[in-house]
């Protein structure tokens, strides 16, 4: 990994300091971590957050808290504004060990742009923050992993699939193309990322389809552009895997938060470097 930068953190009062920093679509930061802890979050557009090999989408409704001294990148896969709380570890009574969802309702969101404000009395951002700390409940997760293979052959393949993820050529077709047998490349796949080429397939199919779906795009035009020929197929394969149908992902209600599913970490995205300083 590239060696990760320290991120800074504007000054403020008290034990919250808000940063706000505009992402254009496409945008990543490089490597970093911050001496405190993060609870990444924007009011509209789509971030992503990737640390090591798992990545979260996150739509307005969530937001990831990051642990202090976690090495994390933060992109927009839509245009963002990223409001991110920064909260000193000596003065926060949560200590979650790691990258951790929660669910932001109206309120929440409301206390995080109150506490941008720059002309707060000290007594009156102080009261904020310790709604805020009472507000943070974690989601359960579900993670849905799509390791990244080493070997050249996979990655042949693997390339192929994350460049179109509607790619409906068989793992006969894939092997054919590199030059191995259908049970070499199966042996392979297994070897290298833990799974089957078709559960690895169905895995980054869903990895494509959630920036798409936290975009707003129709189930129907989601399914067709990561490889599902029908709506229904896609939304079983989606609560098969995740837990949830696409909408209860989305939009955080009550049946998803207790349905022991959450924002689906999965690949370090390879995408283009994002902005000089570190979020």
């Amino acid at each position: 990994m590239t060696e990760a930068a320290a991120g800074t953190v504007p000054p403020g009062v008290g034990a919250i300091v808000v940063g706000n920093f505009p992402l254009s679509s496409g945008q990543w930061t490089a490597p970093h971590s911050h001496p405190q802890h993060q609870l990444a979050w924007t009011p509209r557009g789509v971030l992503g957050v990737a640390v090591d090999d798992t990545y979260w989408v996150l739509p307005p409704t969530r937001a990831l808290w990051l642990p202090a001294g976690v090495i994390h990148r933060t992109g927009a896969t839509r245009d963002a504004v990223l409001l991110s709380l920064y909260l000193e570890p000596d003065r926060c009574s949560l200590d979650w060990k790691d990258p951790t969802p929660v669910g932001v309702d109206g309120l929440l969101a409301h206390l995080i742009h109150h506490l941008n404000r720059q002309d707060l009395p000290d007594d009156v951002r102080l009261r904020a923050e310790a709604v805020v700390l009472d507000l943070l409940h974690p989601l359960p997760t579900l993670p849905i992993e799509v390791p990244r293979p080493v070997d050249e052959r996979v990655c042949a393949v693997a390339d192929a699939l994350l460049a179109d993820p509607a790619d409906a050529r068989s793992l006969d077709v894939h092997a054919r193309d590199i030059g191995v047998s259908r049970r070499t490349l199966t042996r392979l796949f297994v070897q290298d990322t833990g799974m089957s080429f078709d559960r690895w397939r169905t895995h980054m199919r869903l990895r494509a389809a959630l920036p798409l779906l936290a975009e707003g795009r129709s189930v129907s035009r989601v399914a067709h552009a990561v490889g599902y020929a029908t709506p229904s197929a896609f939304l079983a394969a989606f609560r098969r895997t995740v837990g949830t149908s696409p909408r209860g992902y989305l939009n955080g209600d009550a049946a998803f938060e207790a349905s022991c599913t959450s924002v689906v970490p999965v690949e370090k995205e390879r995408g283009p470097g994002g902005p000089s300083a570190p979020l």
